[in-house]
């Protein structure tokens, strides 16, 4: 796995703090899409802008079992993600543009461990810990919805 220069570690972790920091009292609540894996519906909050990526589902204590946040960048990376001020255990799929799921990494509240992409992506898609596994959805898994080129 390809680390992240320290430089670009550090400027990312104080721009998040000082956005999550400065602007957010309590968690945000984004406008929400349908998502399917398979059978599984899944209603995810959509995170475009860069505030609210970087913000994301900090501060949230409760997740209902089938919501999740898509995370939307402009263009494909490798895309790397900790969990300052989120309380909650999450899981996150890194998703390619035709929704394949690259790879699935799981996150430990409150820590500043990176999680990165194993290939450029465009989507991830942070669910409750355990969600994916529980549902037999692994890397090469396809979902859909309308981000999702076919």
């Amino acid at each position: 796995m390809t680390r992240m220069p320290a430089r670009l570690a550090f400027f990312l972790v104080t721009t998040a703090w000082g956005i999550a920091s400065h602007a957010q009292d309590g968690p945000q609540k984004l406008a929400a899409i349908r998502l399917s894996a398979g059978m599984h519906v899944i209603q995810a909050e959509l995170a475009q802008s860069p505030e609210e990526r970087t913000i994301g589902l900090m501060f949230r204590k409760t997740m209902a079992t089938n919501d999740g946040m898509l995370f939307a960048f402009e263009q494909a990376g490798q895309q790397c993600f900790w969990m300052k001020n989120t309380l909650l255990p999450l899981s996150a799929a890194f998703v390619a543009d035709d929704g394949t799921v690259v790879n699935i990494e799981d996150m430990r509240p409150q820590t500043l461990d990176g999680h990165c992409s194993l290939k450029p992506v465009r989507f991830v898609l942070e669910m409750n810990e355990g969600w994916f596994a529980k549902r037999g959805i692994k890397p090469g898994a396809k979902l859909q919805g309308a981000p999702f080129r076919k």
